[in-house]
């Protein structure tokens, strides 16, 4: 993995996915010039930081970005990652300049750098935001083990 901050936000997930992770990331990394990493921008959230972001666009200012209240999102339980790419614009090591565009082609290839994480993760079992119906969230990559999140804030609860 390219990027610090990554980094240690993989290490926040849940042991059944971390390593698998870090691996895909690895992957999709080596098909990218260096100049391109990965930048997970989310991974472990807690229930109340969840709260928070479901209040948005409802109790408190800003626009709606969740519809799971705390305990509902696999965000909870370390089994999703938000992400975007990251480029090292000026090519001295460090990458500063985030990027949410989905088309964008950096290493030249014919197919969006976007798609092909995604591509990647995907054909690991994930599931993909940009598939969901009622709130698309293309950043979003979950992986359930077959287990709903009713299921897992149950686990959460029983201790």
């Amino acid at each position: 993995m390219r990027d610090q901050v990554s980094i240690l936000r993989v290490e926040t997930l849940h042991p059944k996915i971390r390593a698998e992770v870090k691996a895909l990331i690895e992957a999709t990394e080596a098909k990218f010039p260096p100049a391109i990493a990965i930048r997970i921008v989310q991974a472990l959230r807690t229930i109340e930081e969840q709260d928070g972001l479901y209040a948005q666009g409802r109790t408190k200012p800003g626009q709606i970005v969740t519809k799971a209240r705390g305990g509902l999102s696999y965000h909870n339980y370390g089994l999703a990652i938000d992400f975007a790419l990251i480029h090292d614009k000026d090519g001295n090591g460090s990458f500063e300049e985030l990027s949410w565009d989905k088309n964008l082609d950096f290493d030249k290839d014919g197919m969006a750098d976007w798609k092909e994480v995604v591509d990647t993760f995907k054909a690991a079992g994930y599931a993909w935001g940009g598939d969901f119906k009622s709130i698309p969230d293309a950043p979003h990559l979950e992986k359930s083990f077959g287990l709903s999140v009713r299921v897992l804030l149950d686990k959460y609860r029983a201790g």
